[in-house]
């Protein structure tokens, strides 16, 4: 087996879509500025405006409202740090659960922030977002659609119903939503909402910030009127290329049922190994991508190590902040012992996953599980 022969690692980045790499190409070949007026500056301004319409149309969004940046995490940051500015508010109401790109960006803004919590099953406390709101002044609520970490789907319907109807305002961080869940943006009461081209099989380097009219002030990178004055920088035609590319062909490629099975498979079969294995947040409503679990005992970086040697590719967590392995937030939030989660591994497929990667996997996970066994003297 070579190494990194098995990718299991989907949310932290998906692997490039065959349109994705020949659409960049493709806007590779062309020269100039997409802000120029001359022909070559228009070739590319018609590809930039092409890949706006083609996110636009994956996540439910008119065509006006699509701000290309250069990460989520800068997208993140525009909605809470920009809006905050922009929109005057005077609090940030945030989850214990969510990406750090949310929590620093809540951070940088210099205003009291409100963390509410998430139950056992990691789902935000939304009864704690009600109570919030009662606060004096205008809040920016920032919550996730699905997390990154266990893959559930938190409810964003009262969410909305809660903060929609008020003065406040609200931006979603659906990066690993999108393509996954119907997003709607047009039309549902949020007005914000973040997005990512690699988690869907485009490039790195390239977000996307959606936006209703009355939140069009949002700005953090001024300029010389990019994004129609809403994001300073000459856009790459070949990233947005390769994002738009990615939008069109992911719902294609990423057949939500075959990686549910798949998924399915992978957590009973995790049992038949191990019957003490805890599947976090199992009662929730989960994307059928992503199975967060723990073999007790079995430290998660010990277990990642040795996977890695046999070339198969998993995460402990957010790859933001697991260069280093350290403990979960989100795992904390939900009142996972710190022992128990220092043994948390995430397995998450996408569309080019395999019932062969899974095998592997597993085959894998049960020789760096005897081994354990047998260094502590523990019966198979």
């Amino acid at each position: 087996m070579t190494r990194s022969a098995i990718y299991l690692d989907h949310n932290a980045s998906a692997p490039l879509l065959p349109e994705a790499r020949a659409a960049m190409l493709a806007a590779l070949d062309l020269v100039g500025n997409p802000s120029s007026v001359h022909g070559h500056g228009r070739a590319l301004r018609e590809v930039i405006e092409t890949g706006r319409g083609q996110v636009a149309k994956l996540a439910g969004a008119e065509r006006k409202q699509v701000v290309f940046t250069g990460s989520a995490t800068e997208a993140i940051t525009q909605a809470i740090v920009g809006g905050a500015r922009a929109l005057k508010v005077d609090r940030i109401v945030i989850s214990a659960g969510e990406h750090a790109a949310v929590s620093k960006a809540a951070e940088a803004t210099g205003l009291p922030v409100t963390v509410v919590g998430l139950d056992a099953d990691g789902v935000i406390r939304a009864d704690e977002i009600a109570a919030a709101l009662q606060q004096d002044g205008t809040a920016l609520v920032a919550v996730h659609a699905v997390n990154n970490e266990t893959g559930i789907i938190q409810p964003l319907a009262r969410i909305e119903a809660l903060v929609g109807p008020t003065p406040h305002y609200l931006f979603i961080d659906a990066v690993q939503a999108l393509g996954k869940l119907d997003l709607d943006f047009a039309s549902r009461p949020a007005d914000m909402m973040a997005l990512s081209a690699h988690k869907i099989g485009g490039p790195v380097g390239i977000g996307a910030l959606l936006v209703k009219s009355h939140a069009d002030t949002v700005r953090l990178i001024p300029g010389g009127g990019q994004e129609q004055g809403r994001r300073g920088g000459t856009e790459s035609a070949s990233l947005v290329a390769g994002f738009g590319a990615a939008a069109e062909a992911f719902p294609q490629h990423y057949d939500a049922a075959r990686v549910a099975k798949l998924t399915f498979q992978l957590m009973y079969r995790l049992r038949e190994l191990d019957g003490a294995v805890v599947v976090f947040g199992e009662k929730a409503q989960r994307v059928g991508n992503v199975v967060d679990f723990a073999a007790p005992g079995l430290k998660n970086a010990v277990a990642m190590m040795g996977l890695d040697l046999m070339g198969i590719s998993v995460s402990s967590g957010s790859a933001c902040s697991s260069g280093k392995v350290g403990p979960s937030h989100v795992l904390a939030a939900m009142g996972v012992a710190p022992e128990l989660a220092d043994c948390a591994l995430r397995v998450s497929l996408g569309w080019n996953s395999t019932e062969e990667d899974v095998s592997a996997f597993l085959q894998g996970f049960e020789q760096v599980l005897d081994r354990h066994r047998r260094r502590h003297g523990q019966a198979a």
